[in-house]
């Protein structure tokens, strides 16, 4: 498609002066993709190797600087659990955070905790040292994994979301 001048003058002139700040808005997703992108590259090259190593700490603290040493702390810790639940399957991610439980969800790159609520969805920050710590403890299979059964599921979720609340 070839667009005509008068067309590309008028996107000039829409970008430049009237909506500068949805185009800062744009530059900003394209960068926090970018980096959800190369956590998700280290992450399957840890899940490869079997091992995070220096190159891998050196990208990652490079990448979130102060929140991947949180999410590498809580790794190490032992903060990040697997709930999974019997018969149906149903598995629940947790990272035990310093003032409580916070319920991550990876697939949809959410996580409960006050930063993920003011920082990220305030889009000062792209992700938080839950959401990466669950992620690095995924691909190292570093955490610990607590059979439930079905029965208690709606209770511990209901514990989580009245933590929240």
């Amino acid at each position: 498609m070839v667009l005509s001048y008068p067309t590309l003058a008028r996107l000039y002139y829409l970008t430049k002066y009237i909506y500068p700040e949805e185009m800062i808005f744009l530059k900003d997703m394209k960068e926090e993709t970018s980096k959800i992108d190369a956590l998700k590259k280290i992450c399957e090259e840890i899940k490869a190797l079997g091992k995070i190593t220096d190159e891998h700490l050196a990208a990652l603290t490079a990448l979130f600087g102060s929140r991947f040493l949180r999410a590498w702390k809580a790794v190490k810790d032992g903060m990040v659990k697997k709930y999974v639940f019997r018969p149906s399957g149903r598995v629940v991610w947790i990272v035990v955070g310093r003032e409580r439980d916070y319920l991550v969800m990876p697939e949809a790159m959410f996580c409960t905790c006050d930063d993920f609520y003011y920082h990220v969805m305030g889009r000062k920050a792209y992700i938080c040292y839950h959401l990466i710590g669950q992620k690095i403890a995924e691909a190292l299979g570093q955490y610990d994994e607590i059979e439930e059964t079905d029965d208690i599921y709606d209770f511990l979720i209901n514990e989580w979301k009245e933590i929240t609340a």
